[in-house]
């Protein structure tokens, strides 16, 4: 049988809506800002949707944003129970800070013991390079082992053009990621290791009687509720910034990459953040298990069944169109009983100006059990006429 179509004619506001209304109130959406830089991603971190791109797939150095994939390593770690913030960690020669002279370190000395929830702290908030070496090889013994688990995190989060060569950033052939990969990796450590990205926000550690400061100057910046990420600079790199800020129930996470200056990565990074929170919404029009249609159900004990969806609808759409939004259903076959509760009967489609913005699996929201042997018949007769 061919799928049945429904339509719902009131928006998810409860208001009915029309293509001429939508025409009428229609918002002027601005093009994306112009970024200087070599490359830039703006993208909302629940909905995963893209607000602005620029060479957003191109390999370019990351610097130290590196560390962001060496503080998810260690995340994960913790998360797995296989180390533990108080675990000591012996500084070897390798992770010396003398080996570092002219870059970001934690001023750790070798043969010293210094705690884990301490070199996190230097490589999250410090940008360590050294602590970088001395966790790469307290986790996987070596550096060169730890950037294969680098690269296999990666490849299980979806970074699909990034290769990891060390643990903190220095410049080397065959190390690369992309200023989309990077925006994937700020989500995968706000999601799957949020008690690691709590420390991200954290605007100071000192650590051998030496205070330093987080280079993510945005922290600072009272316009915005930014609490995170990392800042990356080489020479070949430029400078370069992942940002997350929040604001009332929306999060965005903007990436800009090889920019001129400290100061440009800053004005960058915020013209992107402040673009997405003003022309932008990400707002959940219906919650999981909510019933948003009574659909007619044969040779059952009822004669209808409730439907809804299983998961939460975000979405994100320019500001001010919530109210404009419509949605339509659209059904697999014949809804016949018996059925159970959370049976997909087919798909619920949310448009906007007349185009499918998202998409959820519809299903029933209650058990329908079959009926008496007379109603079956008279429903089986009844389906045969229409």
């Amino acid at each position: 049988m061919k799928s049945i179509k429904h339509k719902i004619l009131t928006g998810v506001c409860g208001l009915v809506c029309s293509a001429a209304v939508f025409s009428a109130t229609a918002q002027i959406i601005p093009a994306p800002p112009q970024v200087n830089a070599k490359g830039y991603f703006l993208v909302d971190f629940t909905t995963g949707k893209v607000i602005a791109e620029g060479e957003a797939d191109t390999k370019l150095a990351p610097a130290s944003l590196t560390k962001m994939m060496t503080s998810y390593v260690i995340g994960t770690e913790i998360n797995a129970g296989n180390i533990a913030p108080t675990d000591m960690v012996t500084i070897s020669e390798r992770a010396w800070a003398k080996n570092f002279p002219e870059s970001s370190k934690m001023f750790i000395e070798v043969g010293k013991q210094v705690s884990v929830d301490e070199l996190n702290h230097g490589i999250i908030v410090q940008s360590g390079n050294d602590a970088c070496v001395a966790m790469a090889e307290h986790i996987a013994g070596s550096e060169s082992a730890f950037a294969d688990l680098m690269n296999a995190h990666a490849e299980k989060i979806g970074m699909t053009n990034t290769h990891f060569i060390n643990s903190h950033g220095l410049d080397t052939d065959e190390h690369y990621t992309t200023p989309r990969d990077m925006a994937t990796l700020g989500a995968a450590l706000i999601r799957d290791v949020p008690d690691e990205y709590a420390l991200y926000k954290e605007k100071s550690f000192t650590y051998n009687g030496i205070k330093q400061y987080n280079r993510n100057s945005l922290l600072w910046d009272e316009s915005l509720d930014v609490d995170g990420i990392k800042t990356g600079h080489t020479s070949d790199a430029g400078y370069s910034l992942v940002t997350s800020a929040t604001k009332n129930d929306m999060r965005l996470i903007a990436v800009v990459m090889g920019t001129s200056s400290e100061r440009a990565r800053k004005v960058e990074s915020k013209k992107l953040i402040n673009y997405g929170f003003r022309f932008f919404e990400t707002i959940t029009p219906y919650k999981a298990g909510d019933s948003f249609a009574e659909q007619r159900i044969w040779m059952g004990n009822k004669e209808n069944v409730s439907l809804g969806i299983l998961e939460d609808t975000p979405i994100t759409i320019p500001r001010g169109q919530h109210k404009n939004l419509k949605a339509n259903f659209e059904l697999d076959d014949t809804l016949e009983a018996p059925l159970a509760k959370g049976t997909k009967v087919g798909t619920l489609f949310l448009q906007l100006e007349g185009e499918d913005i998202a998409q959820y699996p519809l299903v029933t929201l209650e058990e329908i059990q079959e009926g008496s042997f007379f109603s079956k018949i008279y429903d089986y007769l009844r389906l045969q006429i229409m």
